[in-house]
């Protein structure tokens, strides 16, 4: 499976508390427009805790008719509850999604047996690509560089990884231990550069919902090795890595999507509207960024 490159981790547009469908469809169709390499609904991003598994699913199906297989679609289909996570990654191969991106279980802090266990029984009830979601700044636990290889060499579906640690001794220690093959993945924008160099395929990127073509440039750089525009792409887009991270994710990118007439920047409790010096830092990175004058 040819994974790579930029990839958006989707906002979820809402309007009046529903999800909005006409601002999804267009704002998934533009995202392909301007080069992204893939998408990902109903990630963290795209709040997928506060949706229902209506809306979940609603949100995965309209993502594969949109995209209409121009790039891959990696649904979203984690749990801290193993039975629910089955469900949605069962729903995600029936809806046609491309993979599944299914993240650490939260809150319940499995030990790494727990983990393997939990990876391992959907990866053999449902026969669709996985990618395992490594967030520990969200998650708690933190599953080990030994154990994702342990998987990957026990589930043939089990491909790839997204990597969210901030840790970048992970990509060469993983690659070490599964091999050339086994796909990583960045989730952080503002060290996607680094994660590269070290044998990262692409990034699940939040910036690139704002961002998309000057994301899918930087990303083809560093995998064509060229770090010299890589780093100048690095220089215009780093102040907007900052800024949607100044308060909790997915408000500041919100409130950027808003900006540019992308869609409303509301976002579900108990997140809450960003205030106003994270939304000043937000315009000028998008200035800066030269998305927005």
């Amino acid at each position: 499976m040819n994974v790579r490159g930029s990839i958006p981790a989707l906002i979820t547009p809402f309007r009046n508390g529903r999800v909005d469908e006409a601002a999804l469809r267009k704002f998934i169709s533009w995202q392909i427009a301007e080069g992204s390499h893939g998408i990902v609904p109903v990630g963290t991003t795209g709040e997928s805790p506060t949706l229902s598994e209506e809306e979940h699913k609603l949100v995965i199906e309209i993502a594969v008719d949109e995209a209409r297989g121009r790039v891959p679609v990696i649904a979203g289909t984690g749990s801290n509850n193993t039975e629910e996570a089955l469900e949605y990654t069962r729903h995600a191969k029936k809806a046609g999604a491309d993979a599944a991106l299914i993240v650490v279980p939260y809150y319940n802090k499995p030990t790494q047996e727990g983990l393997y266990a939990h990876f391992k029984t959907i990866a053999k009830a449902v026969d669709i690509p996985i990618f395992v979601y490594n967030v520990p700044g969200r998650t708690v636990a933190n599953i080990t560089v030994e154990t994702l290889a342990r998987l990957a060499k026990d589930c043939p579906n089990i491909i790839g990884t997204k990597d969210a640690s901030a840790d970048l001794t992970r990509p060469s220690r993983q690659r070490l231990a599964s091999g050339t093959e086994f796909i990583q993945l960045s989730g952080e924008d503002g060290t996607a550069l680094a994660f590269n160099a070290h044998g990262g395929k692409g990034c699940i990127s939040v910036t690139a919902n704002v961002a998309p073509r000057l994301c899918a440039e930087f990303q083809d750089a560093t995998l064509s090795g060229n770090y010299a525009k890589a780093l100048t792409l690095q220089d215009r887009l780093m102040p907007l890595h900052v800024a949607l991270f100044v308060e909790t994710s997915p408000a500041p990118v919100k409130y950027a999507a808003n900006l540019l007439g992308l869609c409303e920047a509301d976002v579900r409790l108990p997140l809450a509207p960003i205030g106003e010096s994270t939304r000043k830092q937000v315009r000028d990175a998008l200035v800066h960024a030269g998305l927005l004058n």
